[in-house]
């Protein structure tokens, strides 16, 4: 109690004197606090690892990709009645792909992740729960030149388009045997809570090669190409809700600001005025919590990070741009 009034107190004192405190220190966490009404901010990460953080968490490159073709936007009647809750989760507990929480390690592949995650699922999905395919990130976020940089950063709807031109082959977590091309980067602890993984500071992550034969010398690579059709955007909270009911989660970005790194539980809504650049997550439901909107949403900085890998954000106001760069396709099985 003492070390958090100590806190609080300069907290309040730097607040006064408009001095800047860093963003991941035990003061700022404090001070974000005292402002954040509808959520609660805690220690994720060190202090000393803030540059490596702002690179995975400001994966989404600014601006517009530039596509061969244009792509549908808002396809749904926005009539449609939704109910004030929905979690992919329990609509579709066979495919166990939607509760997995992937690590993107020191690699800006948010992009990659977010999509992948929601073809995965989306594949489980349209199959009647009966096919458990993982897409590979690998694949996607070494091959997709446009896309994007790799670990250097990427689009959204890029990767949709790429899914149904190019196609994306399987692959699942770093070591998971799940398919042609897993993850080749390996997990780290980018977290102050000492782990079993290595800490993300003593690895260098550069974006792996483009090759298109399985790292599993068993399988083929052609044969183990998956597709996506009917790519479409969604720029608002109804078309979102209605894609993720109908034919699973999506993928999305949105801009982060400083003091998300440190989110915990609860409805995040931006304390922070510091905008660090763009994140890609997946949305699979939305709720209300104590009356404020919001959406459920995995991120890739493993189980470790916020509320067990997930987190929730305003909904319905467009907040950090959650509702305006959503994507997603339909698997071709």
């Amino acid at each position: 109690m003492k070390f958090a009034i100590a806190f609080l107190a300069i907290a309040a004192v730097a607040q006064a004197a408009n001095v800047k405190l860093h963003p991941l220190s035990d003061e700022n966490i404090a001070l974000i606090n005292q402002k954040a009404k509808t959520w609660k901010a805690g220690r994720n990460f060190a202090i000393e690892d803030w540059e490596k953080v702002k690179k995975i968490a400001t994966g989404v490159l600014p601006g517009k990709p530039v596509l061969a073709r244009s792509v549908q936007s808002n396809p749904h009647n926005e009539n449609e009645d939704v109910p004030d809750s929905f979690d992919a989760r329990e609509a579709w507990p066979k495919c166990d792909s939607i509760r997995q929480i992937r690590d993107q390690s020191s690699c800006g592949s948010c992009w990659a992740f977010g999509a992948a995650e929601a073809m995965s699922d989306r594949i489980c999905i349209h199959s009647n729960q009966t096919q458990q395919v993982y897409v590979s990130t690998e694949d996607l976020n070494s091959c997709c030149s446009e896309c994007g940089y790799g670990c250097d950063g990427g689009y959204v709807v890029s990767t949709f388009y790429y899914w149904e031109e190019t196609g994306i082959v399987t692959g699942g977590l770093y070591n998971s045997s799940q398919g042609c091309k897993d993850y080749s980067l390996q997990p780290c602890e980018h977290h102050v809570d000492e782990g079993k993984r290595p800490q993300c500071d003593s690895l260098e992550m550069t974006t792996p090669a483009c090759v298109k034969t399985c790292y599993d010398s068993s399988l083929d690579y052609k044969k183990s190409l998956t597709f996506g059709k009917n790519v479409a955007q969604f720029e608002n909270e109804k078309q979102m809700q209605i894609e993720i009911m109908k034919n699973g989660p999506i993928e999305a970005s949105f801009e982060v600001y400083e003091d998300f790194l440190s989110y915990k539980s609860g409805v995040y809504q931006a304390t922070s005025e510091t905008y660090l650049g763009g994140h890609a997550i997946k949305i699979l439901g939305w709720g209300v919590e104590d009356g404020t909107k919001y959406w459920l949403v995995a991120n890739s900085w493993n189980s470790d990070w916020g509320d067990n890998g997930y987190f929730k954000i305003l909904r319905g106001e467009n907040h950090c741009d959650i509702e305006s760069d959503g994507a997603g396709a339909i698997p071709v099985l």
